[in-house]
């Protein structure tokens, strides 16, 4: 699914669910603009750190907040990593 099919996607279904913020929709928006950027088919791999500053997101707790319920609500699938050396994984298509 290219990004811009995918964030009509997403905005279809965000416009019916009242968890949905601002904030969830400026994250997902910087995974897309990442993806687009990594000029792969497969999922996004990156650093918390790079998709904090992309999205002026400065609390690791809310990051981490926001990508879980993201994850929770079926809008991406986030595979963490646990190691500084690995990126996570983070499908933008729940189904892949």
């Amino acid at each position: 699914m290219d990004g811009l099919a995918a964030l009509a996607v997403f905005f279809n279904k965000a416009s019916k669910d009242a968890r949905i913020g601002i904030a969830h929709i400026g994250l997902f928006v910087t995974l897309l603009q990442l993806l687009s950027e990594q000029d792969s088919e497969g999922p996004l791999v990156t650093y918390s750190g790079t998709v904090m500053q992309v999205a002026k997101i400065s609390s690791s707790a809310t990051y981490h907040k926001l990508m879980r319920e993201l994850d929770a609500y079926g809008y991406i699938k986030y595979n963490p990593s646990y190691y500084k050396g690995r990126g996570s994984c983070i499908y933008l298509s729940p189904s892949q």
